[in-house]
């Protein structure tokens, strides 16, 4: 009785904590890991609540809260520098835990599953990335990479940054995507133009382009899928 009257003294910020240690990570909440990272909350808010107020933000959403910066995260009574970067940090990790385990274990098969390694990455973004995903012979991941970032509308891509991966990489086969943020999945012309660019190229250099993906949160446009892929 005396152990339990202990426990329920305890302060709550102190309590995620110990009930890690008791029954292991995954018996908490989303909210109970983020208070382990940021230690302490307000003069208003416990640790656990001001994480439920942080989530609450990105609709509970952890591929959200993986985007927002120090700027976003210091907006919160309670979460200095220091905090927001040990969030940011804990996010980034997660995102290479999940990399690691697709690159060690997945082939990539096709557009669906291409796209979902690179939602990843691009999910809730509010500009344009350009991003290579490289892979062997057998559809193994074998790098994926972002190889330029624009504005709201548009990204610049160097042609020899991609292949500049791809050699690096030693990759036989390469699938290429770019957002857009305003969601719509048709292409534009200079989407296209760049693609068939990028199909030639890759002839001369012997490495295939399999697939240039548009991505948005809802769903994407495959050029492979569409029969747009053009070699001459």
């Amino acid at each position: 009785m005396e152990e339990l009257k202990g426990i329920k003294s305890w302060s709550e910020d102190d309590r995620p904590r110990e009930k890690l240690v008791a029954k292991g990570a995954l018996h908490l909440s989303d909210a109970e890991l983020l208070a382990i990272l940021i230690g302490s909350g307000n003069a208003k808010e416990s640790a656990v609540d001001l994480s439920r107020s942080i989530l609450k933000s990105v609709d509970g959403d952890l591929n959200k809260l993986s985007l927002l910066g120090i700027k976003e995260l210091t907006r919160f009574n309670g979460i200095g520098q220091a905090k927001a970067v040990s969030i940011m940090a804990a996010m980034e990790l997660s995102k290479r835990k999940r990399a690691q385990t697709v690159k060690d274990e997945l082939s990539v098969n096709g557009s669906k599953v291409a796209y979902e390694l690179f939602l990843q990455y691009m999910a809730g973004l509010k500009h344009e990335e350009f991003w290579v995903m490289c892979l062997n012979n057998s559809g193994k991941l074998l790098s994926l990479k972002k190889v330029s970032e624009g504005g709201l509308t548009a990204t610049i891509v160097d042609p020899k940054r991609v292949f500049q991966v791809a050699l690096e990489a030693n990759s036989a086969r390469i699938i290429i995507a770019h957002n857009h943020p305003s969601g719509l999945l048709s292409p534009s012309s200079s989407d296209q133009m760049l693609t068939n660019r990028l199909v030639q190229t890759a002839k001369l250099l012997d490495c295939k382009l399999d697939d240039h993906l548009i991505v948005t949160d809802a769903g994407y446009y495959s050029f492979a899928d569409e029969g747009l892929l053009i070699v001459s």
